[in-house]
Formats: structure tokens, C-alpha cells, sequence
């Protein structure tokens, strides 16, 4: 059973491998979705990962449907991937249609070259399940993490069971969304999947002495002083469920 936990800071990465993670997806924003992390904390992850990294490549909020523009900019964080040594990337592209986008999905996995590729979650928005799956394989995907295009993986255990049985041994299906120590066993029974991804978040205080009373650095109903990071119990919590 692979166990793949999405973070968005170096501390997280720590605890994600301490709670028995096997696979780390790297992002920044977590809150927007998981959106592509800096070069700086490419390579220091890359240094510091026991476990294979793969680096979000998405270079905005919002939806998926991508200008010349943000391609030429996915580009190019795929290079600062490959440069700082990661394993892989996570990507995806839909036409306005709602289909996948071959033609980014081309480019991007061409860039890639040998680094692992999985298709993010774009698929959960697209129109036609299967045959994007279709067209991901072609492309020369690893798996796809997918919702089974419901609220959350759980929800979507019924899709789930058919993209399993769709793709076989061409496409790992790889369940996330709302995954926890309550509901992974059961996803797993009931779907046939054999990778998983969950964030395990929590937050931890501030170890600042002096607390601002009123300056806040974005919204004011988000805590400055709320450091949010993975949980390593709630991974574990979930690691030990497939120990045996």
C-alpha cells in the first residue's frame, strides 16, 4: 500500500516520514488545493526525503483550463524539478469542453522525461471519466489521483471501483479527498485501489513571544499565529492500518 501525503512546508516533510508516509507530493497553498512549490523548497526536500518527492505543477488557483502563458511557466518549473532531483511531478490540463488537453498533457510529460507523472486531480472535474483515463494512459502516465470525480473519495467509492477495473494494471488508481484513519480501510476494501493520499493536517501555535494584536499578512479571519502542518500521529494512524 502506498501512502502518499500532500504538504506545503520542510517541517511537514519531516512529520509525513515520521508518521510512515511513502511518498510525498510537494506543493505550496494546500488551502487553494495544492499549487507548484518554489525551487528552494524543491531542493531542500530533495535533500532531506527519505521517500520519493513529486513537486505540484500548477501554477494557479481555480481551474484547469491553461494559457500558453501558465504552460510556459509549467515548463519551466518542471526543469527547476528535474534540476533540484525530485521523482516526479503532478500535473494536469482540460479543454473547456471538460476533456483532457493532450496536447499540454504531451508537452508536460515530454518535459518530464523521466521523471514519475501522475494526473492530479483535474480529472475529478473533467467530462467523461473514462475516457480521460484513456487519453492519461496514452500520455504514459504513472497513476492518477482522483476523487472518484465526488465531494471526496469516500463519496466516490463507486467510481472509484470502475476506474480500477477500467484501467487494470495500465494506471494505478490512486484514491484522495477527504482520506483518513475512519475511512481508508474501507476505501481500499471497497475499490481495489493500492495508493492513497491525505494531507494529516493539523496546526501547531507559534513560538513567537510577541503576539500582534491586529496587523494580519492576508485575511482577517486566518490565524497568523496557527502554523498549519501534517500530522505525523494522523499518519501513522493510517500507516498502521495496512502494516500487517
Amino acid at each position: 500500500m502506498q501512502i502518499e501525503v500532500c504538504i506545503d512546508n520542510i517541517e511537514s516533510l519531516h512529520c509525513a516520514q515520521q508518521g510512515g508516509a511513502t511518498r510525498i507530493e510537494l506543493c505550496s497553498s494546500l488551502s487553494l488545493g495544492g499549487l507548484t512549490p518554489n525551487a528552494g523548497l524543491m531542493q531542500l526536500a530533495a535533500k532531506h526525503s527519505l521517500i520519493p518527492v513529486y513537486a505540484m505543477i500548477r501554477p494557479r488557483q481555480g481551474d484547469f483550463l491553461f494559457s500558453d502563458q501558465d504552460v510556459e511557466i509549467m515548463l519551466a518549473d518542471i526543469h527547476a524539478a528535474k534540476q533540484a532531483k525530485l521523482h516526479g511531478v503532478v500535473i494536469g490540463a482540460l479543454q473547456a469542453d471538460g476533456h483532457i488537453d493532450g496536447d499540454i498533457l504531451t508537452a508536460l510529460t515530454k518535459e518530464a522525461g523521466t521523471l514519475g507523472v501522475t494526473y492530479h486531480r483535474a480529472i475529478d472535474q473533467c467530462a467523461d471519466p473514462f475516457a480521460a483515463l484513456d487519453a492519461i494512459m496514452y500520455a504514459g502516465c504513472e497513476r492518477v489521483l482522483t476523487s472518484g470525480l465526488a465531494a471526496n473519495a469516500e463519496d466516490g467509492i463507486a467510481m472509484l471501483k470502475q476506474m480500477v477495473n477500467h484501467c487494470g494494471d495500465r494506471l494505478s488508481i490512486m484514491a484522495g479527498a477527504g482520506v483518513n484513519a475512519s475511512n481508508a480501510l474501507d476505501i481500499v476494501t471497497q475499490t481495489g485501489v493500492r495508493e492513497i493520499h491525505l494531507s494529516g493536517k493539523t496546526t501547531r501555535p507559534s513560538h513567537m513571544a510577541h503576539i500582534a494584536a491586529t496587523a494580519h499578512m492576508g485575511n482577517s479571519d486566518v490565524d497568523d499565529f496557527a502554523i498549519p502542518v501534517t500530522s505525523a500521529e494522523k499518519i501513522q494512524a493510517v500507516a498502521q492500518l495496512f502494516s500487517n
